[in-house]
Order: C-alpha cells, then sequence, then structure tokens
C-alpha cells in the first residue's frame, strides 16, 4: 500500500451547497502539485445529501478519495480526530468545506513544511466576518494565551498542516475533547504561521454559534491549564482575607458605636457579592468535574457506520 506525499481531511456537516464547488477548486488544486496525495472526507451526520455527494465523488476519483461516514454528529474535531486515525500522508492538511479558506493556498502551507516545520498554523489575510466574531476571537485568543501559553495568532481558521509526526503523537492521545490545533502545537518543536486568504462562505451559514464559540474556549483553557483553578483559589484566599478584615471593622463599629440600622442593605451587597464569586468558582470546578466524567466513562469518541475506499486499500 503506498504512502502518499499528502493527506487532505475534510469535515463535512450538512454542506450539500458547497460540496461541488468544493470539489472543482481541491481536486484541480491537488492535481497541479504533482505530487501523490489523498483526500479524506469525514461526514459527520450530516442530514442533507452529504454523504451522497460525497459517495458519487468517491467513485469519481477513488483512486485519491477517502469518504467516512459517521452515524451520527460527534462533532468537527472527532470528525478530524478520525481523519487523523486513517490518514497515510507524510503531511496532513485539514480544511474546512464552506471554502472560506480556499484550497489553492495549500501550496504555501506545503512550503513551511519543506522547510522542515512540524506545524503550520495559518492567519485569515482579511476576515470575511461579522463584527462580532472578530471582537470575541480578539477576546478569547488573549484569555486563552495568557492561561496556556499555546501562541496562535488566529485559532479559528482551520486550514492547517501537520508533520508525520504530529499526527502520530495525537493518534496516541485518548481524551473525549480536545482542541487539536494546541494540542498540535503543545507536540511541536518548530511551529510557524503563514497567511493565507478567507473568503465569505460559498453557500450555507456557520456551523458555530456565539454559544459554540465559548464552550470550545472552554474546552481550550481546560484541557491545557489548571491557572483557571489556580486564579480562584489565589482570589478565595483574597476574598477571605477581605472578609476578615471586614467582620473585624464591623464588630469595632458595634463596640465604639453601638447597633447601626443603615449598614443592612450594605451586608446584602456584600453577601450577595461573595455569593457570586462562589457560584462562579463552582462553575469553574464543574467544568473540569465535567471532563472528568466526560473521560472515565470511555465511550468511544465516534461511531462509523461505512468507509468508502479502494479494496486493496482495507487491508
Amino acid at each position: 500500500m503506498s504512502t502518499p506525499k499528502l493527506t487532505v481531511v475534510i469535515p463535512v456537516y450538512n454542506e450539500e451547497a458547497t460540496l461541488e464547488a468544493l470539489f472543482a477548486r481541491l481536486y484541480k488544486s491537488l492535481d497541479a502539485l504533482g505530487q501523490t496525495y489523498e483526500i479524506i472526507f469525514i461526514n459527520d451526520g450530516s442530514r442533507d445529501k452529504s454523504a451522497a455527494i460525497l459517495s458519487a465523488q468517491y467513485h469519481l476519483r477513488p483512486e485519491v478519495t477517502r469518504v467516512i461516514l459517521f452515524n451520527g454528529n460527534f462533532g468537527q474535531h472527532r470528525a478530524i480526530l478520525a481523519g487523523f486515525a486513517h490518514a497515510r500522508g507524510e503531511c496532513v492538511i485539514t480544511l474546512d468545506a464552506d471554502l472560506q479558506n480556499p484550497p489553492e493556498d495549500i501550496t504555501l502551507l506545503l512550503a513551511e513544511i519543506d522547510k522542515g516545520h512540524d506545524y503550520v498554523g495559518s492567519i485569515r489575510r482579511k476576515r470575511n466576518d461579522s463584527w462580532w466574531r472578530h471582537v470575541a476571537s480578539r477576546a478569547m485568543n488573549g484569555l486563552r494565551e495568557r492561561i496556556t501559553h499555546i501562541h496562535m495568532t488566529d485559532q479559528g481558521c482551520m486550514m492547517r498542516a501537520y508533520s508525520r509526526r504530529i499526527i502520530d503523537t495525537i493518534n496516541q492521545c485518548n481524551e473525549m475533547n480536545t482542541f487539536i490545533p494546541a494540542l498540535a502545537y503543545s507536540f511541536a518543536q518548530n511551529p510557524t504561521e503563514v497567511v493565507i486568504g478567507h473568503e465569505e462562505r460559498f453557500a450555507g451559514e456557520s456551523k458555530y454559534s456565539l454559544y459554540s464559540l465559548i464552550r470550545l474556549n472552554f474546552d481550550l483553557m481546560t484541557g491545557f491549564s489548571i491557572v483557571p483553578l489556580q486564579l480562584f483559589s489565589m482570589l478565595g484566599m483574597l476574598v477571605s482575607m477581605g472578609s476578615g478584615l471586614l467582620v473585624a471593622y464591623l464588630m469595632a463599629r458595634r463596640l465604639i458605636l453601638g447597633p447601626e440600622e443603615g449598614g443592612v442593605f450594605t451586608l446584602f451587597a456584600i453577601a450577595f457579592f461573595l455569593l457570586g464569586i462562589a457560584l462562579f468558582g463552582i462553575g469553574i470546578l464543574g467544568e473540569y468535574i465535567g471532563r472528568i466524567y466526560h473521560e472515565v466513562r470511555d465511550r468511544p469518541r465516534y461511531l462509523i457506520s461505512a468507509i468508502l475506499q479502494k479494496e486493496e486499500e482495507q487491508a
């Protein structure tokens, strides 16, 4: 079984409107490289005609096309992990199916891999996203870098390149929830980034809502650092010291000035403030406990209903 030079991994979820345009541009770009390649499409439980379109494309180009069909929706990152588990290329590139990152820019990432880099991130040259996504992305990027010390200028860009060593190391990890670019960055010895194009979605709408982006960053921070717990511990100590000083002050006023009626609402405000901090801390603890809960159940990350590939590759 020959080993291709390049594997392109593409998760697909309800992308029937973009797939034909993706095929036209992607295969043309890869054929022009003049090197062996394979494309792995992972259908992540699409409810539209995406699976049928992928099956038809496989029969058109079976020598370079493989299709993994999930029996449900398991999420983009688990779909990519399934692609990694089946990738045979010396270099693996991830790409979204929505054509926001032009397939023609794959050559930019390969050039950096050829220079000896083992992980190549990407930065969108001109983002065609809504203003709130720009603001949310900058805020999350800054917070993530301070907490995890993982440097990614543009963590929301899917087009990235990984060396074979990075892919093999990621395949050894068994975490249920993780953020693949950050995981790869932590394993990389010589990472770099390149600037690539960014286009408006060819069709459809983004699968990421504001809530999804917040959840993703919670997973990122709790999966790669315990700094939130440490910060809350230090905050708890400071609040405890402040509360002790406040109690001593109020006792002194009671002894010196006697009972005071006007201070009850101040005490209520202080009590509500402390309760808010406590609930915030419980939320942070819940994130870590939730991660532990998912891990100890040891359930499969995804379930594959079928794999479309040439028979001689199934050995």
